[in-house]
């Protein structure tokens, strides 16, 4: 029955997102904002597919701490493709940190680049860093945040990554709070797992950093911190 039911998700949302990329091309005159709100319904309706056809859902727990129109920088977990769909219903307006070669992607990578990604050339060293800086700045100033998932890979339930320093660095470069979540989608969802099984997940939000007079390693040490420690009280069930 689970086989089926993630055949079922899989189906509708393929059929939906060659759509959305052709309306990605229509809609670029727009300005960034107005495009991810059109966009974004793409995500809100494959979460909803989602629980309808898998009985996969969620609960927010901390959604206070998210500040009201004021661009942050969101560290997060990455566990599943669940987040990257979900988070533009649950979060702000928000762009995410990539590889640009994603871009590449028909349909889909049409898609992220009308959402002007901040793309990045892994390879770049350094380099990378100042385009983070960079394009974190300018998709700051149209009022979108970004999205970052420090450990740039998604990693199984009970694994833990090095946390690169590209989202503390962009934070403490301009200033901008840091705004952690932690959460356990890849206990439903898991990584390159064609199932998706039903319960539901627990999206834990935590305070904002304030990343004044803070260098980046300290902004990505008190990210990690509370991140990793909320993960062990999501999977002690304490949250």
């Amino acid at each position: 029955m689970i086989y089926f039911r993630s055949l079922l998700f899989f189906l509708g949302q393929a059929a939906l997102t060659p759509l959305f990329g052709i309306v990605a091309l229509l809609i670029l005159p727009l300005g960034l904002p107005a495009r991810y709100r059109v966009i974004s319904h793409w995500a809100k309706w494959v979460e909803s597919w989602l629980r309808l056809t898998c009985g996969l859902s969620y609960r927010v727990v901390g959604a206070e701490h998210v500040p009201a129109g004021r661009p942050t920088v969101i560290l997060a977990k990455h566990q599943s493709a669940w987040e990257t769909i979900a988070f533009q219903k649950i979060l702000p307006p928000h762009v995410w940190v990539l590889k640009r070669e994603l871009l590449r992607i028909p349909f889909f990578g049409w898609g992220l680049a009308v959402l002007k990604p901040v793309a990045i050339d892994r390879a770049a060293g350094k380099k990378a860093l100042r385009q983070v800086v960079d394009q974190g700045k300018a998709r700051m100033a149209d009022g979108m945040s970004v999205m970052v998932f420090p450990e740039g890979t998604r990693m199984k339930p009970g694994q833990k990554g090095n946390y690169h320093i590209g989202g503390a660095w962009l934070a403490a470069q301009t200033g901008t709070p840091v705004l952690p979540v932690a959460h356990n989608a890849g206990e439903f969802w898991g990584k390159n797992s064609f199932l998706r099984r039903p319960g539901t997940i627990t999206v834990s939000i935590g305070p904002l950093i304030d990343t004044a007079g803070l260098k980046a390693d300290e902004v990505n040490r008190r990210a990690e911190a509370w991140i990793e420690a909320e993960m062990e009280r999501i999977a002690a069930g304490a949250v």
